[in-house]
């Protein structure tokens, strides 16, 4: 039997997130036909290798998607906005990152491992969620089937290649300067990153929020269809070039014990348990780096409330964060025949 093959773009395709698709396309051995790349003007005429061709970059116009089936956007909110729904006008699916999208009622915000039954009746665009929602949904989702959840609390420790390829040049610059003894001026981020902590992700909202923690906090009751569930998000960048970890405090409806969750999580698509304190097993950033999985470890109860648990979560943000989820969705549409 014949196996069709997609025409695919990447839209942003010289970025941390652009490369990361590229490669993992190759490594899931996605069924492509042809492959079209489109970057910034300082990028148009370069050339990028997929699947062992040469592949030249070009200038995004609204003619861009006349020969394209599949298009992953990571370019930004304008550029999304702006081509997006050109895209789709033109017949292309659109499997968008910027966040532009993301509360749309009418298009679908998913996690394979989550809710791929949303997908069913896309019209066209579909929004990748936050890298931080993703891998935190990913590991409680499975917890929510068996016993509900009534609150989530969660903090995060995200690594400044989610902010993109100029954030890591600009911790290693520092770090560097730092260990000469030599200041180090801020230019991506607001104050210094290396050696440092910074709790604040994306703007501040009028209630003290950041978007970032009010896109985990909507997102999460989208994504789970509950909008009961109680949210509250601390999001803080830290000087980690990739991986994304978070301290999770979650309420359910019923007791649970840390030994039932971890037999659920043990069993459960895209979760890897590492947890034994007794040899110092838990996930951390360094050893998730090129991993599909999320990693789950210090599960616990939580000692302020007889029906909680305490987790650590870590993901590879650039992959499972963004590009794999992605792909995930292209190719559960296309499993089911609904592209």
């Amino acid at each position: 039997m014949l196996i069709r093959k997609y025409r695919v773009a990447i839209v942003g395709a010289t970025g941390l997130v652009g490369q990361e698709f590229i490669k993992v396309l190759e490594q899931r051995d996605f069924p492509v036909s042809s492959v079209h790349l489109f970057a910034s003007e300082r990028s148009v005429g370069k050339k990028l290798f997929i699947n062992h061709r040469e592949v030249e970059l070009k200038e995004l116009t609204p003619h861009s998607f006349d020969p394209v089936d599949i298009a992953f956007f990571s370019a930004g909110n304008e550029v999304s906005q702006h081509f997006a729904p050109v895209a789709v006008k033109r017949g292309t699916v659109v499997i968008d990152n910027s966040g532009a999208f993301a509360m749309h009622e009418s298009v679908p915000l998913v996690v394979p491992e989550v809710n791929p039954e949303d997908l069913e009746h896309h019209r066209g665009l579909i929004a990748n969620p936050n890298c931080s929602t993703i891998q935190m949904l990913v590991a409680l989702h499975p917890l929510h089937k068996a016993n509900p959840i009534k609150r989530i609390v969660v903090d995060t420790y995200q690594s400044v290649s989610g902010t993109g390829s100029a954030a890591v040049d600009e911790l290693n610059t520092q770090t560097k300067l730092v260990l000469e003894g030599k200041s180090a001026v801020p230019h991506v981020y607001p104050h210094q990153i290396a050696f440092n902590l910074l709790p604040e992700i994306d703007v501040f909202l009028d209630d003290g929020y950041t978007r970032e923690e009010w896109r985990m906090h909507e997102e999460t009751r989208k994504i789970l269809h509950d909008d009961n569930i109680a949210v509250s998000a601390t999001c803080v960048r830290v000087p980690v070039v990739i991986g994304h970890s978070e301290s999770i405090h979650v309420e359910f409806s019923e007791p649970m014990s840390p030994e039932k969750a971890r037999m659920i999580l043990g069993d459960s698509p895209g979760v890897k348990v590492l947890d034994d304190p007794a040899v110092n097993l838990y996930p951390y950033p360094w050893s998730v780096v090129g991993s599909d999985d999320v990693f789950v470890g210090r599960i616990r109860r939580d000692a302020s409330h007889e029906n909680g648990l305490v987790i650590w979560v870590v993901a590879d943000n650039v992959r499972k964060g963004v590009a794999l989820n992605a792909v995930q969705i292209a190719e559960h549409l296309i499993s089911k025949g609904w592209i």
